[in-house]
């Protein structure tokens, strides 16, 4: 299911724009959605799911455009949503709570419905948990069941928002998997902060800045805006000038990566870029220059 944005823009009361002329296009399959906190993803995410009305612009999902009611109900009818704080009824069991979304979905059939259930129980993992009251589940078992709700009615879109935020390792592992194998004919937009949850999942991805659109393309693209800006350097004195990456203690002193846009030392030593590096690089171009003093 392809998505459409031309001239997006959002502002809230005081005239803060949270998108400001927004143009991107996202592709069927997995997409990443990249930005720091503030660059717009959730309201991005919002606006997609129809909850929230843009100032202005146009987003078509499927041909449907959701700043008119009509498309915003046809877009909700084959939409999965994962926002980031998963709501759920803590004394129910995952089975009683998914039979529960399930019914305000409109499964009315019962077989149909707890067949559903069950399947989806399966997919996320959960079958052998399903009658554990959720107040007993840690984040990311929550997670794994508020994917399972988006995917009732089987959804041609899914978006996540910050999906892996707060999880331990292993559970990351698990649930960015989990979102890959999804991805089949279905689009799934992956908005997050994380650099590794894209790097790991996604083909190809967009960053956002300030509401804006900075990079378009695929994660090897990304990575080569780190190309002959990434250093390895040792020292006992202050960290080197450019973005640090890692800082690890040594014999001979400190040994950092570094991400400059020149070599931060006449001993610097290149590296290859990663992902990480990248989008590094790529917010030292495109940040704002600091107003004159």
């Amino acid at each position: 299911m392809r998505i459409d944005i031309t001239g997006l823009t959002k502002r809230y009361r005081g005239g803060v724009a949270a998108l400001d002329g927004l143009d991107l296009t996202v592709p069927t399959g997995m997409f990443g959605l990249l930005g720091a906190n503030g660059a717009g993803k959730t309201t991005l995410m919002r606006i997609l799911a129809g909850l929230l009305h843009p100032t202005a612009g146009e987003v078509r999902v499927g041909g449907h455009d959701v700043t008119t009611r009509a498309g915003r109900r046809a877009v909700q009818r084959t939409l999965g949503y994962l926002p980031q704080d998963v709501g759920v009824y803590p004394d129910l069991t995952a089975r009683e709570f998914l039979d529960y979304v399930a019914l305000l979905k409109g499964l009315d059939d019962g077989p149909s419905r707890r067949r559903r259930v069950g399947e989806l129980l399966e997919v996320v993992g959960l079958t052998s948990e399903a009658g554990r009251r959720l107040k007993g589940y840690s984040g990311g078992m929550r997670r794994r069941v508020g994917i399972a709700q988006a995917l009732l009615a089987d959804p041609r879109l899914l978006i996540v928002d910050e999906p892996t935020a707060g999880l331990d390792p292993e559970e990351r592992i698990r649930f960015r998997t989990l979102l890959a194998q999804l991805a089949g004919d279905r689009t799934v937009l992956l908005s997050t902060h994380i650099v590794d949850d894209v790097a790991q999942t996604c083909r190809e991805l967009a960053v956002l800045s300030a509401g804006r659109q900075v990079f378009r393309g695929t994660v090897a693209e990304l990575t080569r805006e780190a190309d002959g800006h990434v250093w390895s350097v040792v020292t006992q004195g202050p960290a080197p000038a450019g973005t640090v990456v890692s800082a690890v203690p040594e014999e001979s002193g400190m040994r950092y990566r570094v991400v400059a846009a020149d070599r931060p030392g006449a001993d610097a030593e290149p590296l290859r870029p990663t992902l990480e590096d990248g989008y590094l690089a790529l917010n030292l171009r495109t940040r704002p220059a600091a107003p004159a003093r």
